[in-house]
């Protein structure tokens, strides 16, 4: 496995010699409540169910300032919006934007820690751990040649993020191989988009 970076969506969808992308990041979004593979995943994550950002409500990719997120959500779905949810929610908007109508089949959701418990159950300790980098190497190796990818990765990339990357591949791998299991509903979003967390 090879480690790599691309700037954003649009340019990592515009590689073509790639039969399946599982990407850290909400895709389909439900108009009016709570995704039901978040829920399912905080549930399966017990003790790091926090890892799990609570994804927007479509509408919010609307809003152009943090008081209109938060007013949008609040009438969707009777609730606020953390400012640590809107910071991604420009990079839900370019996902979205770079899927297209229908959307890119390639492409599906996957969340590391998800990924991580389905490896090995040991995985518990917080990312930024050195015991839970010693865990994630752990989960991986049986798996992929890990080390060999971190040693190429390119400089710069903070190691939780590059395990990340290589929790996600091995999500990917499943997917391509139709061995995946997703939590979720098997329905899309009012946008044609799947509301699924695979690993």
């Amino acid at each position: 496995m090879t480690l790599s970076v691309v700037p954003d969506a649009t340019t990592l969808l515009a590689v073509r010699d790639v039969d399946v992308i599982a990407i850290d990041m909400p895709i389909g979004l439900s108009d009016d409540g709570d995704r039901t593979c978040d829920v399912e995943a905080r549930r399966r994550l017990k003790g790091a169910a926090s890892s799990v950002f609570p994804a927007p409500v479509r509408p919010v990719l609307a809003a152009t300032g943090y008081a209109q997120a938060c007013a949008i959500s609040v009438r969707a779905r009777g609730k606020s919006l953390s400012r640590q949810t809107f910071a991604i929610v420009p990079a839900i908007r370019s996902l979205d934007d770079a899927l297209g109508d229908p959307p890119d089949q390639r492409v599906h959701e996957a969340h590391p820690e998800v990924s991580f418990r389905a490896l090995d159950e040991r995985v518990t300790d917080p990312k930024r751990s050195e015991s839970g980098r010693a865990q994630r190497l752990r989960a991986l190796e049986q798996v992929m040649d890990v080390a060999r990818a971190l040693a190429a990765a390119p400089r710069g990339i903070p190691s939780v993020d590059a395990l990340d990357a290589c929790a996600a591949a091995w999500s990917a791998e499943r997917i391509a191989d139709r061995r995946a299991r997703f939590l979720g509903d098997p329905f899309p979003d009012s946008r044609g988009r799947p509301m699924r967390i695979h690993f």
